[in-house]
């Protein structure tokens, strides 16, 4: 082990051994020369994010599928950078039949995409011809927009939902999940300037922290529900279901504001051929909504430490997991609040909509309905709920780095399941449903090392970056530091990045400052390498009242393991060995085990840490 230093000299220690041992891409290694990153994983004296404050009004008709709007978007430009353009990024262009895919989609998927009625600048009318756009545009400026200025952006457009629901779009013809529903400024950052890597289905999502006022027009008895604060319940529910509503944001107990029977008899909104819901949410990376004239409608409230938290359910009548989905979420709230991260739910609001996409939204999931299979259903909302800190309460850059985000909702949904199922159920759906595809997957010349951008891997590769080995690295190192030390050095990290855009190299940094400990021999094993988890016991030896084992880390992952000891007599001993073991030779270690008693076998058991070759971890002696 390292000798612990303290103060100064433990950061100024941090900083050169950083800079010197974790390879960094040459635009990363200059944002940190030019101040806007820090080597001690704080964000740099010169760290800068611009912002965009969206006043936006849309409209969803029933009849015809189709959304439009428009909107007001004051952008300010808080780089050292005067911008002669602004990047322009429309998600739901993906519908587009021209639009790149990263796999087969059914003609029910494309649709004509986005229609750009009137765009201005400052004032000033731009023509735009967005039949040729992709998912990211950019649109030359007139006059530069400078440092530390504002624009005033004004967009009027229209497009049709997608018949068919993923992500976003038609759930059913009088249920819309709305999501990626608007044009916005795409990110310009201090490491890569425009984001402008075009959306392909695979990879997720990176934005702004942006403020939304959202004014959403519905036909008369849709309901909608949305990210942010409700704001006029008052204007579109009718009394008694008003009534229902208030009482949820009080109550722990579930409450059913609308049945679907109440929904289609006219009675939950206002008799108004159309009506406007208003919601608002600050210092957030998006904003989406639904709506539906048939969704059972449940909600209840859950009391966190510094507030309660509304939280909300539309299902269709009988989906038995649904039915119990807003009892789920208070439960998880409150459990992720106070464990694992153990950070307290940052938002006033989570709601979950029946759907297709399994997916995760600022304050709202879009999932599938399991009712055959309540675990799975629970762990599902854990997992997308999960995702409320990586990428939200922090901004991660989805398309780029997933790892950072959905390595650690996987590592979330499995701790949050020892709890709900027990430890060894959560083991078994996390080798079942995770584990096992990537570790007996033959074609291993897919398996790139997580650091690998996520636009640069594809398939099982994809997947297994992003949430296998990178929820793998995270449950190690929990295990390497100890819960306590773990729980300190990640609590530094989301308390250096909260609001703001961390990459990796920002997450190794506050990880080796929160710790106190050097470690890049971790970072380097997990994150820069082709390593797998293959352990094998080589040379054995008992004398003297002592055992020695070597082990062979063949597959080469530091991962922590069990020695099964059975003696002679039939007595089992099991000893723990974190990953410490690997920190001055990840090739190869010797345990050295005191023993009273003969020892008849011994065998390796990574538990969680699936092995490759599991038939050389055990030998008799």
């Amino acid at each position: 082990m390292k000798q612990f230093l303290s103060g100064l000299l433990m950061i100024v220690t941090l900083q050169q051994v950083s800079a010197q041992e974790l390879y960094m891409p040459r635009n990363i290694k200059k944002a940190y020369e030019n101040g806007t990153r820090s080597m001690s994983g704080a964000p740099g004296k010169n760290y800068w994010q611009n912002k965009g404050v969206y006043n936006v009004e849309v409209k969803v008709d029933g009849a015809t599928k189709i959304v439009s709007g428009k909107e007001t978007i004051v952008y300010s430009n808080n780089s050292p950078n005067d911008l002669n353009e602004l990047a322009i990024r429309f998600v739901n262009n993906l519908h587009k039949p021209q639009s790149p895919r990263s796999g087969f989609v059914s003609k029910d998927f494309l649709s004509s995409g986005l229609d750009i009625k009137s765009f201005t600048v400052n004032g000033e009318k731009y023509n735009i011809n967005s039949d040729d756009w992709g998912t990211v545009e950019k649109v030359k400026l007139n006059s530069v927009l400078k440092s530390k200025s504002k624009a005033e952006i004004k967009i009027e457009w229209e497009y049709p939902l997608s018949v068919q629901s993923g992500r976003e779009g038609q759930i059913d013809p009088e249920t819309f999940y709305v999501a990626y529903s608007f044009p916005r400024v795409s990110v310009y950052d201090d490491y890569n300037g425009w984001d402008m890597l075009p959306h392909s289905d695979r990879q997720e999502f990176y934005n702004d922290f942006n403020d939304y006022s959202f004014a959403i027009t519905a036909p008369k008895n849709y309901v909608v529900w949305a990210t942010g604060d409700f704001l006029n319940p008052e204007s579109v529910l009718q009394p008694e279901y008003l009534k229902r509503y208030k009482t949820s944001l009080r109550s722990d107990k579930v409450i059913n504001i609308a049945t679907e029977q109440e929904m289609k008899s006219a009675k939950v909104t206002k008799q108004n051929k159309w009506n406007v819901w208003k919601f608002k949410a600050s210092h957030i990376t998006d904003f989406c909504f639904a709506l539906s004239k048939h969704y059972t409608w449940d909600a209840a409230s859950v009391q966190l430490k510094t507030k309660r938290v509304s939280v909300q359910a539309g299902y269709k009548s009988g989906a038995k997991d649904f039915e119990h989905y807003v009892d789920w979420m208070r439960y998880n709230l409150d459990w992720f609040s106070k464990n694992w991260p153990g950070v307290e739910y940052p938002y006033n609001a989570m709601t979950a909509i029946q759907g297709y996409a399994d997916m995760e939204y600022p304050m709202m999931i879009n999932d599938t309905s399991i009712p055959d299979d309540f675990q799975d259903a629970r762990l599902t909302a854990d997992h997308e709920i999960a995702h409320t800190y990586f990428p939200f309460y922090m901004g991660i850059n989805e398309t780029r780095y997933a790892f950072m985000d959905e390595g650690w909702a996987t590592t979330l949904e499995y701790l949050i399941g020892i709890d709900e199922n027990g430890e060894a159920a959560a083991q078994e759906f996390y080798k079942n449903f995770r584990l096992k595809r990537w570790i007996n997957d033959p074609s291993s010349e897919q398996d790139q090392p997580i650091i690998t951008m996520s636009t640069q891997v594809s398939g099982a590769g994809y997947g297994n970056n992003s949430y296998v080995k990178a929820s793998l690295s995270y449950l190690a190192l929990k295990d390497y530091l100890g819960d306590d030390l773990f729980k300190k050095a990640l609590h530094h990290y989301m308390n250096n990045w909260n609001g703001k855009h961390p990459i990796p190299w920002d997450y190794f940094n506050s990880m080796n400052t929160g710790s106190g400990k050097n470690l890049n021999w971790f970072f380097n094993n997990w994150f820069y390498t082709n390593n797998y988890i293959d352990l094998k016991i080589g040379a054995t030896a008992q004398q003297n009242n002592l055992l020695s084992i070597s082990v062979d880390n063949v597959g080469g992952f530091a991962i922590p393991f069990d020695a099964k000891i059975k003696y002679e007599d039939g007595d089992v001993e099991t000893l723990h060995f974190s990953p410490s073991v690997w920190e001055k030779d990840q090739t190869k270690t010797v345990l050295t085990i005191p023993i009273k008693k003969k020892v008849k076998s011994i065998n390796l058991d990574g538990g969680l840490f699936m092995d490759y070759t599991p038939e050389n971890n055990s030998k008799n002696l």
